[in-house]
């Protein structure tokens, strides 16, 4: 076994923490890709489309962005990023990052088309717009849902290495009886 291995671990209560911290920012990014939708429930775009609706979208997933690159930049920090562990969960939270970092400027865009979109009066330009709306939010969308994905990832490292830790335990000291002492070579003495 590795001599350096006790090193290599990521203390319990730092894990556990950070997996209740990635837990709750891969909820976030998760619901706002399945709430935050464009279409109407027949699958077409409105038409009227709120552009302070989808300003809105872009406003909150820079913010969640922001706390995305916050856990990484912070675990980067951190003595635990050296681990072994450390370093696949922060490879995770990296590509979390850069990931989540790419929905804002795309509900930026399905909000700008839609004001463009409800300013044109020609035809082709409108087909144009929507489609460029459709396929911008759809995107910003992906972009939240992997980074998502990436931060389960994360949680799931984390996960492994606490089982890892269970593992190679030192074996907690029983209560009870004491054990008698070892018998004396020679038999029992009167």
């Amino acid at each position: 076994m590795n001599p350096d291995f006790p090193h290599d671990l990521i203390p319990r209560d730092d894990a556990l923490h950070l997996i209740q911290t990635l837990h709750a920012v891969k909820d976030k990014l998760h619901d706002a890709a399945q709430r935050w939708e464009l279409l109407d429930e027949k699958g077409r775009v409105p038409a009227a489309p709120s552009y302070t609706a989808l300003l809105q979208h872009a406003t909150d997933a820079q913010d969640l962005s922001r706390r995305v690159l916050r856990l990484a930049a912070d675990f980067a920090e951190s003595p635990h990023h050296t681990t072994q562990t450390g370093r696949t969960v922060l490879k995770h939270l990296a590509l979390a990052a850069t990931i989540s970092s790419h929905a804002a400027p795309h509900f930026a865009e399905t909000a700008e088309n839609a004001l463009a979109r409800h300013r044109t009066a020609n035809p082709t330009d409108r087909h144009y717009l929507t489609n460029r709306m459709v396929i911008d939010h759809a995107s910003a969308r992906a972009f939240l849902r992997n980074a998502s994905e990436s931060l389960r990832d994360a949680v799931r490292e984390l996960d492994d290495h606490l089982g890892v830790q269970r593992f190679f335990a030192p074996p907690t000291r029983r209560e009870g009886p004491p054990e008698p002492p070892p018998s004396q070579p020679g038999g029992l003495r009167r």
